[in-house]
Order: structure tokens, then C-alpha cells, then sequence
């Protein structure tokens, strides 16, 4: 476990699935540059490389940013060169045949020393921050591909009462969300609050019907940690055009700009449900006194 030393006086930027999605990676840059906030309080929740063209100048745009970053399923799979991505999709879906594409062509575009990187990447990075501890981990606590969603409340809620952190963010998904629970944990004598949290992912639309991407912010108030999401707009024309002359025409390059998936293979049936209905998401505050 790997520990991340924001400084605690700045808010944290946290972002997944930059997706080898460049525009989006600068916009992100961009946005925290105009937010004030350093490096040293910037956390990637991992999967760099994935559905769009540029996957190692996306791996060099995070790398000279110099932020924390969570591996994810995608690392895992090029910095042990296999031979699919290993993001968790049944065999034979929508999503399992639509990988190939991307990881195929993903591959031979990474250097050996970024594939080396990738390689020694942390798989969870433990920190403290407003007086508490938080987990971040790209899937779930022990299971790095594992798909969870905010609907998944019974696994959200094994998981946080078997983690000794308060608050655990977690990726992979693709859709933000904020989770509290109130329950009994292995750490704790009795009952504590704890959050499941979920940033979104920046490379992709979030499945809301709209291009934008997702990061979240978290900050300290005088007596609670609150959490914020906020959208990511960047120029998807752009990203989509860049597929193009790539030779990548795959259903994501579609999927930029509906902003709906080209399968929901992985999602819950609540998620399925509100596919096409942009997100609408209300900060979360968590009083420091319930945790």
C-alpha cells in the first residue's frame, strides 16, 4: 500500500479513465492549473490507456504531471504484456468483443519503458487527509477489475466494513457516484460512518447521453470532508477525429459523441435504466464528527 501525502490546506483533484483520451487529459490539466491545485494533490485512479488514440502521449501527459496514480486493469495488462486488457467483461459481450480492438491497437503504440512504469504501479494508495483515512483503489478492495456501481450497496458495504479507511474511492466503473454507509466494521468497536466514492472517468462520457467527462473534488470544511463532481468538457470532435485517422473506428469513437455506451453489458439494471439521462450529482458532506 502506497501512501499519498496531499498537502492538507489545497482541495483534492481526483479523476479516473483517461482512456489514451489526450484532449481530455489536457483539459484536465488545464482545470486544475485554473483550480490552484498542486501535483501533490492530484490522484488517477488508474486505466491511462483504453478506448481512444493516443495512448502514450496520454501515458506522458500523467507522467510529466507527476500525480499519483492507482494502478488499474489496463496497466496491470501492458506492464505484464498480456494479451487482453483484463477489465473483467464476460466473455463473449459486447464489451469483451469490443476490446480486443482497442487493446490491439493500444499495444505495439506503448513504449517498453512506459509498459515498465505501468508495471510498478501501486494497486492501492492509502492517505490522510482532513484527519481522515482514505483507500484508493481502481476496482474493488480485492479485486482489481471488479465492477461497482451505486445500486451495489451490499457490496459497497462488505467491502467499507472490511477496510480499516473511512472513506475508500474506487474506479473502473466509468459512472460517478458518492455512497455513505452506516454500519458495523472489522476496525471499529462500534458503528461508523463511512463513503464509497467514484469520480468518474475523464476519457469517456459518463453513459449520461452528453460528452463530458467527470473528476471530483474533495475539501475540508470546518468540521466535515465534502465531496464534489463536476463535469469535464473538452473538445470530443477532436478526439473522435483523431480515432479516425488512426485507423480506430470502433463504436467508442460514436460513443464520444452520443455520450451513450455501445453496450451496457456491465452495468446494474438501475444503471441500465438511466442510460441517456444526463447526471445530475449533489455534493456529499460527511460530518467529521460521524466519522
Amino acid at each position: 500500500m502506497t501512501l499519498f501525502n496531499p498537502v492538507q490546506n489545497k482541495p483534492l483533484l481526483v479523476f479516473g479513465g483517461p482512456y489514451s483520451n489526450a484532449e481530455a487529459t489536457k483539459a484536465m490539466l488545464a482545470e486544475a492549473t485554473r483550480l490552484a491545485i498542486p501535483a501533490t494533490n492530484v490522484l488517477c485512479s488508474g486505466d491511462l490507456v483504453a478506448y481512444c488514440a493516443s495512448p502514450q502521449e496520454t501515458i506522458n501527459l500523467i507522467r510529466q504531471w507527476d500525480i499519483a496514480v492507482v494502478m488499474g486493469n489496463c496497466e496491470e495488462s501492458f506492464g505484464n504484456d498480456a494479451d487482453d486488457c483484463g477489465c473483467g467483461f464476460e466473455e463473449g459481450t459486447s464489451c469483451d468483443l469490443l476490446s480486443a480492438g482497442w487493446f490491439n491497437f493500444s499495444k505495439p503504440r506503448i513504449s517498453q519503458e512506459s509498459k515498465q512504469w505501468m508495471k510498478q504501479l501501486p494497486r492501492s494508495i492509502s492517505f490522510h487527509y482532513g484527519g481522515v483515512e482514505f483507500e484508493a483503489v481502481h476496482g474493488g478492495t480485492e479485486q482489481i477489475n471488479q465492477f461497482i456501481y451505486a445500486s451495489d450497496v451490499e457490496q459497497i458495504s462488505a467491502q467499507l466494513a472490511d477496510t480499516q479507511a473511512r472513506i475508500i474511492i474506487g474506479g473502473h466503473g466509468g459512472i460517478p457516484f458518492g455512497k455513505e454507509v452506516f454500519g458495523k466494521s472489522v476496525f471499529a468497536k462500534t458503528a461508523v460512518n463511512k463513503a464509497w466514492l467514484n469520480a468518474g472517468v475523464i476519457g469517456m462520457p459518463a453513459n449520461d447521453g452528453t460528452q463530458d467527462g467527470w473528476y471530483m473534488l474533495i475539501s475540508t470544511l470546518a468540521d466535515a470532508i465534502e465531496i464534489s463532481w463536476h463535469r469535464l468538457t473538452y473538445d470530443a470532435q477532436n478526439t473522435a477525429d483523431t480515432m479516425s485517422q488512426s485507423g480506430l473506428n470502433t463504436a467508442y469513437k460514436t460513443a464520444l459523441l452520443t455520450g451513450i455506451w455501445p453496450s451496457s453489458d456491465v452495468l446494474p439494471d438501475t444503471e441500465k435504466a438511466r442510460s441517456g439521462i444526463p447526471l445530475a450529482l449533489a455534493p456529499l458532506v460527511i460530518p467529521l464528527t460521524s466519522i
